[in-house]
């Protein structure tokens, strides 16, 4: 499941558009990547977003 743990970012649903104003369907997934980090006081596998852990909410291992 393409879902940040931390803040939740999951994916956005919507259409494509042609020049011919016809729609398609398609969706917007989450740049998620899987980090081992400090939960709780232990290490653990985690998804995460490639937002949270540029700006620092997330404490490696």
């Amino acid at each position: 499941m393409a879902k940040c743990c931390v803040c939740g970012k999951g994916v956005t649903f919507g259409q494509n558009v042609s020049h011919s104003n016809r729609k398609t369907n398609r969706a917007w997934k989450p740049n998620i990547r899987k980090v081992r980090a400090i939960v709780d006081g232990t290490p653990m596998t985690v998804k995460v977003c490639a937002r949270c852990l540029r700006s620092g909410k997330v404490s490696r291992a």
